[in-house]
């Protein structure tokens, strides 16, 4: 509220700055009790996957002291920590310790799955998230963040300010009649700007490895002349767009008639 207050700083300067934010149409709209309680579930999908992530990596560090380890993802985790149970070579003091991790490591899987249910019958209920997730690189997750934190698409005047929102568009430095465009702002929402970017790759991945052809031939002449991360970065941007016109329109996205499989990695 810092550019609205006139002078000073008290209480009722304060008050009188936020009702001159809350009366401009380009205020963000307050959420229902419904959206934020829709929110609380993704918090606890993010804080699930980050304790799983971190719990995965100190058994990896620990089974590596003793020359076991394995290969990427965290379906070899239960696989590394049976193995471990069955090595005599391990003392018994580090089994019972890794015993009590697989335990916790268990219990933060199903914790998971609880929670990842209940946001795909979120999703199943929601007419807009459906329409959404048939844009190639999104996914469920990718569908429910654009409609759970932007609940008034409506206010954006087009596509690029909604990307701008979520900080996908490049900064500005330009002066004098001279164009200088830096790097993207990252402004906004990160997990919702990071959820269409890994979408967006897992898209382009697709593309680069030539299993199946994009909806346009857009990606593959982008991929010709830029690295594969500023491309992730432009096609999310696309991606955005196209999310904004779907939720105000209440279209549904068409593409190629013969639209290809692509790797929704949100």
């Amino acid at each position: 509220m810092k550019p609205y207050v006139k002078r000073g700083k008290n209480d009722a300067a304060d008050a009188e700055a936020l009702c001159e934010a809350m009366s401009l149409p380009s205020f963000v709209p307050v959420k229902s009790a419904d959206q934020q309680a829709a929110l609380m579930f993704m918090g606890m999908r993010e804080r699930s996957v980050a304790a799983q992530t971190q719990l995965a990596n100190t058994i990896r560090g620990y089974a590596a002291e003793f020359g076991l380890t394995a290969a990427k993802g965290m379906f070899h985790i239960p696989l590394l920590l049976e193995r471990i149970m069955i090595d005599e070579t391990v003392p018994v003091m580090a089994r019972d310790l890794l015993a009590s991790l697989a335990e916790e490591f268990a219990q933060l899987g199903v914790r998971l799955k609880e929670v990842e249910a209940k946001l795909m019958a979120w999703y199943r209920n929601n007419e807009c998230c459906r329409r959404l997730a048939k844009i190639p690189g999104v996914g469920p997750i990718g569908a429910i963040l654009p409609v759970m934190k932007a609940p008034a698409p409506e206010q954006f005047t087009s596509g690029r300010q909604f990307a701008a929102w979520m900080g996908l568009t490049p900064k500005d430095h330009s002066t004098a009649g001279k164009v200088r465009l830096g790097v993207i702002t990252r402004a906004g929402d990160e997990a919702l700007r990071k959820t269409l970017v890994v979408g967006a790759t897992s898209s382009l991945r697709q593309i680069r490895a030539g299993r199946g052809r994009h909806t346009s031939s857009w990606p593959v002449e982008l991929l010709k002349r830029r690295p594969p991360k500023l491309a992730a970065v432009a096609l999310a941007n696309k991606i955005a767009r196209i999310a904004w016109k779907m939720m105000v329109t209440g279209e549904s996205y068409t593409g190629n008639a013969a639209r290809p499989a692509v790797a929704c990695a949100a």
